[in-house]
């Protein structure tokens, strides 16, 4: 698996070193979280935070924006270096054009799902994204506890993924990562890892990353 730390719970007082910190540990990829306070109940980082890390970064960047109208700002957070954008159906009423924006802007496309979306939701659109997200906490805070009804949902979303032959698909999940539940993600054939305080928590980085990839 690849594992994304979360950048919510760096300390953004010492972002730089943080960025050097978990690359350095064997990150993968950033999983950078864009909320508005609307869409969800919570105001993160925007667009100066987003250069700043660009500038500190040159891993892989997952932007996952939990915004209402996506399609205001997609090509923006493009330009300044998301290589994956991942949007929210309930966010917009031009999903298949924010779909289309991100790709014809250069980077791959995501749906994000929350608990309590059904997989339904993204089958019309399955094909033309290259990320599917699973949300286990509610979104808005972090150290929030795994959903563990979530994992149906991943089932049916590998089940359907291996009978349609979509072996481009990458499966994400984000929100109570640990090694406990990180082994429960890598029996259901999940592909990315994003995890925020349990890295940046962490008295070992290094190790816990691989604890997460290897659980």
């Amino acid at each position: 698996m690849l594992i994304a730390p979360s950048i919510l719970s760096a300390d953004f007082g010492q972002l730089k070193n943080d960025l050097e910190m978990v690359k350095h540990a064997g990150a993968d990829l950033l999983h950078i979280d864009i909320m508005d306070g609307q869409f969800v109940p919570n105001i993160s980082l925007g667009i100066p935070v987003m250069e700043a890390i660009s500038t500190y970064s040159d891993l892989p960047k997952d932007v996952h924006l939990m915004i209402n109208n996506p399609e205001n700002f997609i090509k923006k957070f493009i330009e300044l270096g998301a290589d994956y954008v991942t949007v929210h159906p309930e966010s917009t009423d031009k999903l298949e054009y924010c779909l289309e924006l991100i790709k014809t802007n250069g980077a791959k496309a995501g749906i994000a799902l929350n608990p309590e979306t059904s997989l339904d939701t993204v089958l019309p659109y399955i094909r033309d994204i290259d990320l599917l997200l699973f949300m286990t906490i509610n979104p808005g805070f972090g150290g929030q506890k795994f959903i563990h009804s979530v994992v149906e949902k991943m089932i049916e979303a590998s089940n359907y993924r291996k009978h349609h032959e979509l072996s481009h698909l990458l499966f994400e999940v984000d929100g109570g990562i640990n090694e406990q539940t990180a082994k429960i993600c890598l029996e259901n054939k999940i592909d990315i890892l994003v995890s925020g305080s349990t890295i940046f928590e962490s008295k070992d980085v290094k190790r816990t990353i691989q604890k997460l990839r290897n659980p």
